[in-house]
């Protein structure tokens, strides 16, 4: 499907459309047709791109291990690595760096990929960064690397490339996002889009469950990661076609939709639009002390998530549990999460108030890390944390993403602020990554205690941002009055800043 750029025309007879004149059941309808295409697309192909990224967990427990340890090393560092009872990598660094070189390639990429996203039309961009994570890796690595090849240097590369094409991603839906959903609407469709990375954990565990008991020619975990990563291939030859583009210049609308789209599009905020970038917005990203805040906020969530995604199968085996029982144990507190993370979602969108929920979420996740510290021996109270951990966790991350989304006010300045905050957070990742090491099981004491006091800072910070968005608005509100909710805001040379714009608490 063919997309045509939008025209200045376009543009001008737009900005004069009056929100006023909007059917609200015409709305309703555009609302649900957006849907229909964007989120299922959209959800979807991150369902399996979580999927290739988050798979190293369970392969670990498939005998990647084993694999790590059979090439490349001398007769005494193999005598060495086989005493484990994965044989081999007996302290679990191989595994760490495996898995934490994706979030290093991740972190250096993620704010030049998000600001270059701009110039490119989404649906271009999107799939290209998806058929990168499936194409360039498969293709050129995996023949000599993550599923066909046995060798250490082969999987690094593999999580390298990974890393950067994620980078352009993760970071742009968010803004893709902001196009076609208001800030009373956005925060659910983010929980929906980042609900399938809780899906992508329980459809995990099954796939390897079922990997688990295959008799292939070849080894279980490449074989997992084979079928974990055709489907990503497929979703982004289809995105190229089926995603709209930007409002202005979709042909996904009629005349009359692009209107109310356009109109919904500049609720509460406008400005920079297009294949531009304005370069003061950027600065003002980079000055912005609560882009800063965010990302210590996203540090520990996402110190988290990495061992959640790498190490929850491993720990939910030290409960006493055989590996395929284990795989399948990590599909229900990721469904939990999926049910925490929508519903806190969409009671922040009809109470337009993040910060409070964030800080209920973190401060699950916190409980859940105290329990499996002071409770050792009692398996049912330890899968219990597990649960308020995956819970709070995935709830806190969907609920900041949808908050930075709005709050920043213009395009250029999500596209810089967002990353900024997200690759502070994978900084996190880099940590979780190497806060569990085999020999520390199965207490895991220093892995559990680290990211228990993340969690609760996590939450502290959150009401520290809210607080401080309050006062701004109460501010503004005493100095120019209340705005129009449906107005337009001309956030171009202001951004945030402007005397209308008002934040989400």
């Amino acid at each position: 499907m063919a997309e045509k750029q939008g025209s200045e025309d376009i543009k001008l007879e737009t900005a004069s459309f009056s929100s006023q004149i909007i059917d609200p059941e015409e709305e309703r309808k555009l609302v649900r047709k957006l849907d229909g295409r964007i989120m299922v697309i959209l959800s979807i192909l991150y369902l399996f791109a979580y999927l290739d990224r988050s798979n190293l967990g369970n392969a670990r427990l498939l005998g990647l291990p084993k694999v790590l340890s059979s090439r490349g090393f001398s007769e005494a560092v193999l005598r060495i690595l086989l005493k484990d009872t994965l044989n081999g990598d007996p302290t679990g660094k191989l595994f760490d760096w495996v898995n934490s070189v994706f979030f290093f390639a991740y972190i250096l990429c993620q704010i030049p990929a998000s600001i270059m996203s701009k110039l490119v039309p989404p649906r271009i961009w999107i799939a290209c960064m998806a058929l990168g994570n499936t194409f360039l890796i498969r293709l050129l690595h995996e023949l000599n690397g993550t599923s066909t090849a046995f060798d250490f240097g082969g999987l690094m590369a593999a999580r390298v490339f990974l890393g950067i094409f994620e980078s352009g991603f993760g970071p742009v839906i968010p803004l893709y996002f902001s196009f076609f959903y208001t800030k009373e609407e956005i925060g659910l469709r983010m929980a929906y889009w980042f609900g399938f990375a809780a899906v992508a954990g329980a459809f995990g565990g099954l796939i390897a469950f079922g990997v688990q008991h295959a008799h292939a020619a070849i080894h279980n975990w490449r074989l997992l990661f084979i079928i974990e990563g055709v489907p990503t291939l497929l979703m982004g030859l289809m995105t190229i076609f089926f995603l709209p583009n930007r409002p202005e210049s979709t042909t996904f609308f009629n005349e009359r939709e692009r209107a109310i789209a356009l109109d919904r599009m500049n609720r509460g905020t406008s400005g920079d639009t297009g294949a531009k970038v304005e370069k003061a917005h950027v600065l003002m990203a980079l000055r912005d002390w609560r882009c800063y805040a965010g990302g210590v906020i996203y540090f520990g969530l996402n110190c988290a998530l990495a061992s959640i995604s790498a190490f929850l199968p491993t720990i939910i085996t030290t409960f006493g549990f055989t590996n395929a029982v284990a795989q399948l144990l990590t599909g229900n507190p990721a469904i939990s999460a999926a049910v925490l993370l929508l519903s806190f979602s969409w009671a922040s969108d009809r109470l337009q108030s993040r910060g409070i929920f964030m800080a209920i979420a973190s401060t699950i996740s916190g409980i859940g890390y105290v329990l499996l510290l002071a409770v050792p021996n009692n398996v049912h109270v330890r899968y219990f944390a597990v649960f308020c951990i995956v819970s709070g966790t995935y709830t806190t991350i969907g609920l900041i993403i949808a908050w930075f989304a709005h709050n920043l006010g213009s395009e250029t300045k999500r596209a810089t602020g967002i990353p900024i905050f997200m690759a502070m957070g994978q900084c996190g990742s880099v940590l979780g990554s190497h806060i569990f090491p085999l020999t520390e099981g199965p207490r895991y004491i220093k892995g559990f205690a680290i990211s228990c006091a993340l969690g609760f800072l996590a939450a502290l910070l959150s009401l520290v941002l809210s607080v401080s968005y309050r006062k701004d608005n109460a501010r503004r509100d005493e100095l120019y009055g209340k705005p129009d909710p449906r107005g337009r805001v001309d956030t171009a040379k202001l951004a945030d800043k402007a005397n209308d714009f008002r934040y989400v608490i």
